[in-house]
């Protein structure tokens, strides 16, 4: 079953007061503040270091170009965005490895051994890939804010929504991945 452990993120957050004064760039002070959660979230949607970051850093490079610095919302709209943006590298690979598997597999060879705990824990984090995959935009955007460390205001924020409601969608959210995570896996 799936190991709840791996969705905690590790957020290292710079204190604002450490960054304010030293930087009088309003970008370059909210990237400084936001970034580590930006990371945290992309992380937990695509379990990849590397890939996180770079998702991080265009959706930095998107926010630069589209959204104005004195929004109230920034933080808001770079997680959501964060979540979004990963969400779409997953549903891009899914389809290259489609293509690349019909075109490339050898029913004649046989697939090559792993570790078998290591193959179990590979597994249980693409099933819960494909699984929020397959779920609607806003609930996998809902989870992954919420494991990925952010309040339940920082959420509703992001997704524009009341704090109050929060708490109920992610529920429904957390059953409904359950229920894709079921349906998916034989039994």
């Amino acid at each position: 079953m799936l190991q709840t452990e791996a969705w905690r993120p590790r957020v290292t957050r710079i204190p604002e007061r450490a960054i304010s004064p030293l930087v009088p760039d309003p970008f370059e002070r909210l990237f400084l503040e936001e970034y580590p959660k930006v990371v945290a979230i992309a992380y937990r949607v695509l379990a990849d270091r590397s890939a996180a970051e770079d998702v991080a850093q265009d959706v930095f490079l998107k926010f630069h170009r589209r959204v104005s610095l004195g929004d109230e919302r920034a933080a808001g709209w770079l997680h959501a965005a964060a979540v979004h943006s990963a969400l779409n590298v997953i549903r891009g690979e899914r389809r290259r490895t489609q293509r690349e598997t019909a075109h490339a597999l050898d029913p004649a060879q046989p697939p090559l051994a792993n570790p078998e705990r290591l193959a179990v824990e590979a597994e249980d984090r693409r099933e819960v890939q494909r699984a929020l995959s397959r779920l609607p935009q806003r609930t996998a955007a809902l989870l992954m804010l919420r494991y990925s460390g952010l309040s339940y205001a920082e959420v509703a924020t992001a997704l524009g929504m009341k704090v109050g409601n929060v708490g109920t969608l992610l529920r429904r959210a957390e059953e409904a991945l359950r229920k894709e995570v079921n349906r998916a896996t034989p039994e």
